[in-house]
């Protein structure tokens, strides 16, 4: 455990699963304490059951689509934190399941723009107070490859551009906040085993959370704006 981040506080949205649960059990190992915030409480406690028992984690309900629950999760942490020091955008989804740019429904390509895009710049906003009260505050979206304008695919319409969108998002972000200290970077885990990436893929949860776990704690402040895949910065 590194006494450096000791007493300091990170949220990960989507953090009961997969890649978002992998990066609460980084930045714990860090020495954080992590809030974990899933839409749903019971699978975000019982998610914390498969931490060590000495953990200094909390739980919030939180759905990224939902600006009331954004706005209820943000009242309820600050009562009870006085600065947020790190937020991970990592709640997302993928609906493109047998479809392409040709014949994607409005529907799947807001349902996805809504998550992946809307989600993050909404949570951003509504911790705001919280993270102008922290030294140095640190933002990380989490993007992916899908995203880079030469990663597009005609056959992942709503995921691509909705990734595509974060980037944007990303660099205007910290644009906006660069006078507050606040710095903003996305990053791509690439290909990983969890609900989303399916059983073929190729990389660990940890391998994935590792880059989101490097900007929150090593990266330079400098970078802020910037796109990264393992721990490398990549072009949008």
């Amino acid at each position: 455990m590194n006494s450096e981040f000791q007493g300091k506080r990170a949220l990960v949205t989507g953090g009961n699963k997969g890649i978002g649960f992998a990066i609460c059990q980084g930045l714990l190992q860090a020495g954080f304490e992590v809030i974990m915030a899933a839409r749903s409480l019971d699978k975000a406690k019982a998610a914390t059951q498969k931490l060590p028992v000495n953990a200094s984690v909390r739980v919030v309900q939180l759905d990224v689509t939902d600006d009331d629950s954004i706005r209820r999760a943000a009242e309820q942490l600050s009562q009870e934190i006085d600065a947020l020091d790190v937020l991970v955008n990592n709640a997302g989804v993928y609906p493109d399941r047998g479809v392409n740019i040709l014949n994607v429904s409005r529907s799947i390509l807001q349902q996805a723009m809504n998550t992946n895009t809307f989600g993050p710049i909404h949570v951003t906003q509504a911790f705001l107070p919280l993270l102008q009260k922290a030294t140095q505050a640190r933002v990380i979206n989490v993007s992916s490859g899908y995203g880079e304008l030469n990663g597009l695919s005609a056959d992942v319409p709503s995921y691509c551009l909705s990734k595509l969108a974060l980037n944007g998002a990303t660099i205007m972000l910290a644009e906006a906040l660069q006078s507050q200290g606040i710095v903003v970077y996305a990053m791509c885990p690439g290909w990983v085993k969890t609900d989303m990436g399916g059983e073929n893929a190729p990389r660990s949860p940890e391998q994935g959370a590792d880059t989101a776990i490097w900007l929150a704690t090593e990266a330079s402040t400098d970078l802020s704006g910037k796109f990264f895949r393992d721990r490398q910065e990549i072009s949008y």
